[in-house]
């Protein structure tokens, strides 16, 4: 029998609120609206009120912000998803901190996703650490990342990442100190995550990180050797790019 998650929106239009409704009743009948909140102090009360298991939050109101609603209820013993108009690159920082999200307008199909991503993920990481990690990042202050694993999720530094390899629809993270982590995202996604720092995608299977470059051998396509011994092939398509990259880290 499927489970009945109980849910609540905050949204400060009603027809934002009426159609996420809709397409909840038509798409996803296990979820459960109990109630809806149009206001920060509105929805922090009937949050405390009615624990429910699942928020669906605007990230801007009238008054205030989710943010905001996340910092004043009592009870945080529910996952979130964010509903959202921001950007791009709003969504990397949605990305680095394992917080689901929607954006407007909301499609039948994203809302489906954003769901099973709730049910599948459960999280042994309190929401005041992936709210701080995605407030960091919204600020380019990215240091932190949040990974999917087999056992739910985990918190890694950026700066303790060497490299990450592809498999198939499976990305292997090489960490500092030999340890690893795979998980089941292809590593087209980490790309777009991380090549705006220090990361360079170096081979459609390799992605590395500059700060443990310990020398670039020449060749065709040549190939890096990193300060943990490990050596990675350079396609001879990201070779001008990768170059590039290395120079401009290397100046700073």
């Amino acid at each position: 029998m499927t489970k009945i998650i109980n849910a609540i929106i905050v949204d400060d239009e009603e027809r934002s609120i009426i159609i996420l409704k809709t397409l909840i009743e038509r798409h996803c009948p296990n979820i459960n609206i109990k109630e809806t909140a149009c206001s920060v102090k509105s929805a922090v009360n009937k949050i405390d009120e009615l624990s429910p298991d699942l928020v669906f939050l605007d990230i801007e109101l009238q008054d205030g912000s989710g943010f905001d609603i996340l910092n004043m209820v009592k009870n945080k013993n529910f996952e979130t998803i964010f509903i959202t108009a921001h950007n791009e690159y709003a969504i990397k920082a949605f990305e680095f901190s394992a917080i689901h999200y929607l954006l407007k307008p909301i499609s039948p199909s994203n809302l489906y996703e954003a769901v099973k991503r709730f049910e599948y993920k459960k999280s042994q990481i309190p929401l005041e650490d992936k709210i701080k990690i995605l407030s960091e990042s919204l600020k380019e202050k990215q240091k932190k990342i949040i990974l999917p694993s087999s056992n739910g999720l985990i918190i890694i530094e950026l700066d303790n990442i060497v490299r990450c390899e592809s498999s198939n629809n499976y990305t292997t993270f090489f960490l500092i100190g030999d340890s690893r982590i795979v998980v089941s995202k292809s590593i087209n996604n980490y790309e777009k995550m991380l090549s705006d720092l220090y990361f360079v995608r170096v081979h459609n299977r390799h992605l590395i990180n500059l700060k443990y470059v310990a020398k670039y051998v020449k060749g065709r396509g040549g190939y890096v050797l990193l300060l943990d011994k490990s050596h990675v092939d350079v396609s001879e398509g990201k070779k001008k790019n990768f170059l590039s990259k290395l120079n401009d880290f290397a100046r700073h």
